[in-house]
């Protein structure tokens, strides 16, 4: 079988990589540059841009700092990706960018309306916890929504038992991947955006109908067999994507070791000197000295 991700995805994926790099500094202005040139991109380029970037960005690259001012614009790469999947399938949907207490997305359709969050790890990442997925905070963040989305890359999910099944069956939460939702957007192009919306509203209903339970395999046959019931188009673009989503985690081990190897090589070109102020810098020393240094005594005391 031929590749499903293109050398033309991969390019694409690592401009982006980059242009996030170059577009973060100042986050108050940084999404609306981002998703005006993300727009502008698909607008061109057409849905099969989407799908690309769907099947590649549930991996947070290892060349950003951790809690960096690109890894946080990074994060809202993934939501505008989500929304603008959630617009090109029929629905109206925009990302929430101001407050802190609400899903990141909120999507708005003929019949049913929802809020969602698009998730991105690190391969590095060890542990799944299922606070990582905000599944608690989600079903909060409903608010007269009927349903929840929490969207996540495929190879991060964990495929045998986990509390995160058991949390988004009891709470209605829809945990969902970047590879079933290019899926849809495969099968939206040739079935429409009705056809899709109506199987999403399915999915939706199955959650709460499952018996709360850590299975993954559980969870995973409901709405996967839900999928692939709807309709017999949807099982001839399974293996597609199944073949997708295996690609995509090679791309990503690529990305990230390829990274890592030319980090280790500048390291070992470094001298004494060098190495040690690359350390120094590595551990935030003088930033923290800064931050000490500017702390004042609050004055509550003179507060009576």
């Amino acid at each position: 079988m031929s590749k499903i991700i293109s050398d033309a995805a991969i390019k694409r994926r690592t401009y982006w990589v980059n242009e996030i790099k170059n577009l973060s500094g100042n986050f108050s202005n940084d999404y609306d540059r981002l998703e005006k040139e993300l727009t502008a991109e698909l607008s061109s380029a057409g849905i099969s841009a989407l799908i690309d970037h769907l099947r590649l960005c549930g991996n947070i690259p290892e060349s950003y700092k951790h809690d960096s001012s690109e890894e946080k614009l990074y994060s809202k790469y993934t939501d505008c990706l989500l929304s603008l999947a959630f617009n090109a399938i029929g629905f109206r949907s925009l990302v929430m960018t101001e407050r802190g207490d609400a899903a990141d997305v909120e999507v708005f359709g003929n019949g049913y309306d929802f809020v969602a969050d698009a998730k991105a790890f690190r391969l590095s990442r060890t542990a799944k916890n299922q606070k990582d997925f905000k599944i608690e905070a989600m079903h909060g963040w409903k608010r007269g929504k009927s349903n929840a989305m929490v969207v996540c890359p495929i190879y991060q999910l964990p495929n045998t038992s986990s509390q995160i099944y058991q949390s988004a069956t009891s709470r209605d939460v829809c945990v969902f991947t970047y590879s079933h939702l290019a899926l849809l957007l495969c099968y939206s192009q040739t079935a429409g955006s009705q056809k899709v919306q109506q199987m999403i509203g399915r999915i939706f209903k199955v959650i709460p109908a499952l018996n709360p339970s850590k299975s993954a395999t559980a969870y995973w046959l409901a709405v996967n067999q839900t999928m692939l019931n709807f309709s017999t188009d949807v099982a001839n673009l399974w293996s597609v994507e199944k073949a997708a989503s295996i690609e995509s985690v090679a791309i990503a081990k690529e990305e990230d070791l390829r990274f890592l190897s030319d980090q280790r090589a500048l390291i070992m070109s470094m001298d004494h000197q060098q190495a040690l102020r690359a350390l120094i810098q590595m551990s935030k020393i003088d930033e923290k000295i800064s931050i000490i240094n500017g702390v004042r005594d609050s004055g509550i005391f003179t507060i009576k």
